[in-house]
């Protein structure tokens, strides 16, 4: 069991990093945390902020060298790559603006010294030769032993890209690889993690704008292997991560931990669907497991950094298509010490349910094959997972004027109303967007609105038969009653396409 726990004051000391997205931060050594650039409000950085984990302590180091544009270190920019080998850390790419950066820094971070502040670090552009990458961003890239760089694909403003390049940070020769067989599809916003002798990569935006779900392994990266390069494309079993880009893939002794990211939100594909779920792919058994979490997790984002330190992860920023995220995240184990500070457990992957992981799936798969069926109960789907009506488990729904963007979306319908009180502004915002859904078709709705009209949904379902009693099993589609099919519906990115007039259907009759 992990839990998510926001972080405090009482965590560190310093200033830690502002709000921000498509920034890095890598690890340097096993004594601190670099971060480097991103993008808030259009604004690009170039910022470096350091957390020393010895002593909790975030700082901005003093930085000379290189000059760009008449600054110390790169220009500012977003969505580029960072790889740290031994006390260096090198970046390459990315954007600033609307242009695409082929540039190639690195950063001496001088971390023999036992003062980290009291260090003046050292930024050089390298003058590289060889087969030079094209200006990218987006690309994904790793360390490959002590001594090289691999970077693969990314989006040079016109296409897609799948060429990958080994770089020797002794020597500074770029070589372009000559991978035989087949290739993966070319991509941007994906992953690249190297697993023992294997480059893992998964997910991203494709040719043609879709985004995908598939994982790759390439072979042929270690020269004392002798293996001719190339690619295989692995299905593992489990229960693999959805579609996305803009994820973090984060290594965590025998597994690969996989946060956020954003998909396309189906029938509507100009909208996307941000994520919050962890994933993990367990090395040893070489399947996918959704990680045990005892609370809620952060909003969901993408673009943003989770790095690991000793047994805990921290989360920096993001984006969720709206919103530039400025918190920072823990995600413990629950013998952590700071896992007592996470809210009351509301258990997302219940650890006690006695069946196997491959039990759970069969459920997983049985519910959505149900879902919608005049004859499904919850109550059936309880008692498989061990879980009583009477038990109080509940999802946490919150008030109207909680519910910030439900509120949002009523008060864009009242706009020109004079409203004296907060109260009444809110009581009207609510009654226009409930009869604005009430008219909805799953044409007209927009998914962006999705997410409020299911909370409005278990918001009146809740209301509605909480104030008789308690709901019962009959509430929740025996045969010959009303079906409230979506009520344990944790999040709109579960539901599919067939669901939505389903659930407009059922939101209809709870509309006065």
């Amino acid at each position: 069991m992990h839990h998510w726990v926001q972080a405090s004051s009482s965590d560190f000391s310093g200033t830690p990093p502002q709000a921000r997205s498509g920034h890095t931060a890598v690890n340097v050594g096993k004594s601190m945390v670099v971060v480097f650039g991103g993008l808030v409000d259009k604004k690009f950085l170039s910022d470096i902020i350091v957390y020393d984990i010895e002593n909790k302590l975030w700082f901005e180091p003093e930085c000379t060298g290189s000059e760009s544009e008449g600054q110390v270190g790169p220009t500012p920019r977003a969505f580029h790559v960072a790889i740290t080998i031994d006390c260096h850390m090198f970046i390459f790419g990315g954007r600033s603006g609307g242009k695409r950066l082929g540039d190639f820094w690195v950063l001496d971070t001088g971390t023999y010294m036992l003062t980290f502040a009291a260090d003046i670090w050292q930024w050089s552009e390298l003058t590289s030769f060889g087969d030079l990458p094209t200006p990218r961003d987006f690309a994904a890239a790793a360390a490959i032993g002590s001594q090289k760089i691999v970077l693969c694909g990314g989006w040079d403003g016109k296409k897609w890209l799948s060429d990958v390049y080994v770089m020797d940070t002794m020597s500074l020769e770029w070589l372009e690889l000559s991978v035989s067989g087949s290739l993966p599809p070319p991509r941007c916003g994906h992953t690249a993690t190297m697993v023992e002798k294997r480059l893992l990569v998964f997910g991203g935006r494709g040719g043609g704008g879709p985004i995908m779900g598939d994982l790759w392994a390439l072979k042929g990266l270690i020269d004392e292997e002798r293996e001719t390069p190339g690619w295989t494309q692995l299905k593992l079993p489990g229960q693999a991560p959805s579609s996305r880009c803009g994820h973090t893939v984060t290594s965590g002794g025998h597994y690969l931990l996989l946060f956020g990211g954003h998909g396309t939100g189906g029938w509507l594909s100009r909208y996307d669907v941000y994520y919050n779920d962890t994933i993990i792919l367990d090395r040893v058994t070489a399947q996918w497991k959704r990680l045990p979490i005892g609370n809620e997790p952060p909003p969901p984002r993408a673009y943003h950094t989770m790095t690991c330190i000793g047994a805990r992860h921290l989360l920096i920023g993001g984006f969720d298509g709206k919103l530039t995220f400025g918190d920072l995240w823990w995600l413990v184990p629950e013998d952590d010490p700071i896992a007592k500070r996470s809210s009351v457990p509301q258990v997302v992957n219940p650890p006690e349910i006695k069946e196997s992981e491959r039990e759970l799936d069969k459920l997983r798969v049985w519910s959505r094959q149900e879902r919608g069926q005049d004859g499904f109960s919850i109550v059936d789907l309880q008692q498989k997972m061990g879980i009583s009506v009477s038990s109080g488990l509940r999802l946490q729904i919150p008030e109207e004027s909680e519910d910030q963007e439900f509120v949002e979306l009523g008060t864009r319908l009242i706009e020109g109303d004079v409203v004296d009180e907060r109260a009444s502004m809110i009581q009207m915002a609510a009654q226009a967007l409930r009869q604005h859904w009430k008219q909805s078709t799953p044409r007209t709705l927009q998914l962006k609105e999705l997410g409020s009209l299911l909370r409005d949904y278990q918001r009146l379902v809740t209301r509605i038969f909480t104030t008789q009693s308690s709901l019962t099993s009959a509430d929740f589609g025996l045969p010959g009653t009303k079906t409230f099919t979506f009520y344990h519906i944790k999040s709109s990115s579960e539901l599919r396409i067939n669901d939505i007039s389903k659930l407009l259907e059922e939101y209809k009759t709870l509309v006065i």
